[in-house]
């Protein structure tokens, strides 16, 4: 008997964990710090339209914005914004104007449903810089549907 239950406590362990991670899974995010050295400071008042689109810091601003994407959004959002299903798949995210605007909001204020926090407010993570070029990258993956 005492065999029996020293094995089921690995077990219960496991799932006493998962289920809490389920319950944390968005609400208890810490982005990773992202380095925008090379990148044309932007200022604390935010951007209407992402920057870095048409810029020289284009390049630059893409190569960053794919390792944030991969250290801070990809958990959520999926490899190469290809969402699993458990947040929105951002290579549908739409293009210029349009697609910033809804971009700034969600970056900016996060999401939130039910007093459940869905995605945290990045902008109180990650600089401007970040998260324009972190845009930046999600237009390259754009795909139309």
């Amino acid at each position: 008997m005492t065999i029996v239950k020293n094995a089921l406590k690995p077990t219960l362990l496991v799932l006493g964990l998962c289920a809490a991670s389920a319950v944390l899974a968005h609400g208890d995010v810490t982005p990773s710090a992202v380095n925008t050295d090379g990148l044309e400071p932007l200022g604390s008042e935010w951007r209407a339209e992402n920057p870095y689109r048409e810029s020289k810091n284009h390049d630059k601003a893409l190569a960053i914005g794919a390792s944030a994407y991969n250290q801070n959004c990809a958990a959520c959002h999926g490899l190469e914004a290809k969402s699993g299903g458990i947040a929105p798949d951002l290579r549908l995210l739409e293009e210029g104007a349009i697609g910033d605007e809804w971009y700034v909001e969600r970056v900016r204020n996060g999401a939130v449903r039910d007093g459940r926090v869905y995605m945290p407010k990045m902008a109180d993570f990650l600089s401007q810089e970040a998260l324009w070029a972190v845009r930046t990258y999600l237009d390259s993956v754009r795909v139309v549907e």
